[in-house]
């Protein structure tokens, strides 16, 4: 009798209460739908009878159950397009094949979803006509050489052109400038040419600069031994007026003292000379010696 009263008692009291729990059930099923977490990487574009009605930024979010709903899902990572290869034409008309990578990231999803379909061709293309007219102004050399200003260029042409579309840009890069065969041995045979040409010039300029210095230190030789003239003659000059003025002063005696000096030294260095055991001297060589030791010996007294 037990077990048939309380399966009734159940009865009886969610028959009394049904209306609440099911409003209790509503409102928990309303708050599961106006509850929006939206992770740190993405934003949410939230529409409202088909219009836009708010994006959502990371962290808890509410919007009106039934009223509005999360149409789009779109991730604020930085995102890399494939490496793509398009062919350009130089201003001195040569053919080259550029391999360009763009690195972008969505700002504003808001503009993304509405205003573009595809993102990832649309940079594809912008970037690929944006460096067709930029290498088409410039030389194969130029092109070669200033690769960072035509990475410059190409970077804020293709984010000024996306930025309507909630894009920001934060890299792109020309990886390489490839030429066909033909080209690259054209430019083989001018880099030999100009090497060759810079061997010449450089060996050229060294001879050069040999012969100048060979011609300065000549120079210079002449220069010294005209310096070394000089002093000898100004020696020579100041040793004759030296004499003259003892000339002046003594007379002949001066004169005839200096004349025997002369001669003895001019013996002694005839003396010096190697393997000579006898020297024969003239009868006027000892009237020198006489002469100048007399005049020593006046001189003392």
């Amino acid at each position: 009798m037990r077990d048939i009263m309380e399966p009734n008692l159940l009865a009886e009291l969610i028959g009394g209460n049904a209306v609440i729990i099911f409003l209790a059930l509503f409102i928990i099923f309303c708050i599961f739908l106006g509850v929006r977490i939206v992770p740190q990487s993405e934003k949410h574009v939230v529409e409202r009878f088909g219009r836009l009605r708010a994006v959502l930024g990371p962290g808890i979010n509410f919007i009106v159950p039934f009223l509005d709903r999360v149409a789009h899902r779109i991730s604020v990572l930085e995102r890399q397009l494939p490496n793509a290869m398009q062919d350009a034409i130089t201003a001195d008309n040569v053919l080259v094949k550029v391999e360009t990578s763009v690195f972008y990231r969505i700002t504003e999803p808001e503009k993304t979803v509405y205003r573009i379909r595809d993102v990832d061709a649309a940079i594809a293309t912008t970037v690929a006509g944006i460096v067709r007219s930029e290498i088409g102004k410039m030389e194969l050399d130029q092109v070669q050489s200033n690769r960072s200003d035509l990475i410059l260029k190409v970077r804020e042409q293709v984010a000024a052109m996306v930025d309507d579309w909630g894009i920001e840009v934060t890299r792109a890069e020309v990886l390489d400038v490839n030429l066909d065969d033909a080209t690259r041995a054209a430019m083989l045979q001018q880099l030999n040419a100009e090497r060759a040409r810079r061997a010449q010039v450089t060996e050229a300029e060294g001879k050069k600069r040999a012969v100048e210095l060979n011609a300065d230190a000549e120079l210079y030789a002449a220069e010294q031994e005209a310096k070394a003239k000089r002093v000898l003659a100004e020696a020579e000059a100041f040793s004759t007026a030296v004499i003259a003025e003892a000339i002046k002063e003594n007379g002949l005696e001066a004169a005839q003292y200096q004349v025997a000096i002369r001669q003895v030294e001019a013996l002694a260095e005839v003396a010096k000379g190697g393997g000579k055991q006898t020297v024969l001297v003239p009868a006027a060589a000892l009237d020198a010696f006489a002469d100048a030791f007399r005049m020593f010996r006046g001189r003392g007294e």
